[in-house]
């Protein structure tokens, strides 16, 4: 069987693999010249030199396990592309959350124990909160955010946990988020397996973390991905579907890897019915994410990536230290979850912010690089989502992180849909 997947971000480049292991023939049509969609290697300059950045500064938990395991299966060796660390939440200041390296969920229920700077109101606070988790089996009503969940938690455990929590997995906050989403999250990460909660801060550009490898991989296998080439119009013929670039070829089934605008627009042109696929993904919202770069001679923070204090004036909520993550000296990478505003003002509010905040680690005065605003970085996590299945007409399928799931818009959950989607075809 012929099977056409239709973009190379991480959704696409796991489908494509798993429909070649499974026996298909699968190409990849990909419109850029670089594989990883949302996640991927975007080229900057620093002092006059050529410098790997990201589209979006993203990590990786040791939940993510498809997601490993397809590294794995790569060939990509985990643990020289990733820095494996226990999930912390530093601040500036030297507060936050550390957790300790125990057994989940000990390694938690610990962490917010010897939080050194939590009041202890905080602290039972947090904990009551948890075991009520635990109790109903991390499972909501299907309308309430994670504010409603958290309601009568101290704002301290909430402001040093919680929220930084929310934004990073859901890039939505708290007040719009959905409630059950976010318990999926930390039940798998938290509670489950012992290492689940663990960082996995990438050491390479996104694309040379899985996308590249996997391009590699199918070009091996006899099927090399058509970069530079979007997909005009797809149409059903008989009993299976012609994809159409600058060249029209024949495929027995189509697998849209693409985000859901372009999705959208593909499969209303293809002139199927599929009415209530296309009202879902039309009525998805967004959240925007922003990464500004910045630099200072000698800049270098305590801990690879650590907690900000954020506001309106102050958006950005984590730090991360490039130079200690394989990246030039110096180099740091401010991240916006759910930002808003244009790229000139995000970009002098960080550079106020490093300067408020980080003062005192001497990092001396800092200079842009480059800002990257992703505006449909992630679909709007809220309560109650209807987000669009996998199959969207005989022989048409949809894979991404928007796809219904369990899982917010994470890495983790674009590879499963693309995998779930290859194995799905028939």
């Amino acid at each position: 069987m012929r099977v056409a997947v239709i973009g190379a971000g991480w959704a696409g480049c796991a489908a494509a693999v798993e429909a070649t292991r499974l026996g298909y023939q699968a190409t990849l049509f990909e419109t850029t010249r670089t594989a990883g969609g949302r996640a991927r290697r975007v080229g900057g300059t620093l002092q006059a030199q050529a410098v790997a950045l990201d589209n979006g500064q993203h990590i990786l938990i040791g939940a993510y396990a498809e997601t490993l395991r397809l590294m794995k299966d790569l060939g990509v060796d985990a643990d020289a592309t990733l820095l494996r660390m226990p999930l912390t939440l530093q601040f500036p200041d030297g507060g936050g959350l550390k957790l300790p390296q125990l057994p989940a969920p000990l390694d938690a229920l610990a962490g917010i124990l010897l939080a050194r700077d939590w009041p202890m109101g905080d602290k039972l606070s947090m904990l009551k909160l948890a075991v009520g988790w635990q109790l109903k089996k991390f499972q909501c009503a299907p309308d309430e955010s994670v504010a409603d969940l958290c309601r009568g938690l101290a704002p301290g455990a909430m402001a040093a946990l919680i929220d930084p929590l929310c934004v990073s997995a859901l890039n939505t906050p708290a007040e719009r988020a959905s409630g059950q989403v976010f318990l999926r999250v930390m039940r798998d990460a938290l509670f489950s397996e012992s290492g689940g909660s663990n960082l996995l801060l990438p050491r390479t550009d996104l694309s040379a973390l899985l996308p590249d490898a996997a391009l590699a991989w199918l070009a091996a296998q006899g099927n090399a991905p058509q970069l530079g080439a979007r997909v005009q119009v797809i149409a059903p013929v008989g009993a299976g579907w012609v994809v159409s670039t600058d060249t029209s070829a024949a495929f027995d089934c189509v697998v849209l890897a693409c985000p859901p605008q372009e999705a959208a627009r593909l499969v209303e042109g293809s002139g199927v019915a599929a009415v209530d696929w296309l009202a879902r993904a039309h009525g998805l919202q967004h959240e925007a994410l922003t990464t500004v770069y910045a630099w200072a001679s000698g800049a270098r923070l305590p801990l690879p990536m650590m907690a900000l204090p954020s506001n309106a004036a102050e958006p950005a909520q984590f730090v991360f230290d490039r130079g200690q993550l394989g990246g030039p000296a110096g180099l740091l990478a401010f991240v916006i979850s759910a930002s808003s505003g244009d790229s000139a003002t995000l970009t002098a509010q960080v550079l106020a912010q490093a300067k408020s905040q980080l003062w005192h680690l001497g990092l001396g005065a800092m200079e842009a690089v480059q800002t990257i605003v992703e505006k449909r970085a992630t679909f709007a996590c809220t309560p109650g989502l209807q987000r669009p299945g996998a199959e969207v007409a005989p022989g048409l399928y949809a894979c991404g992180d928007y796809i219904a799931g369990p899982y917010p818009a994470t890495l983790e959950g674009a590879v499963r849909s693309g995998l779930e989607a290859a194995r799905h075809l028939h």
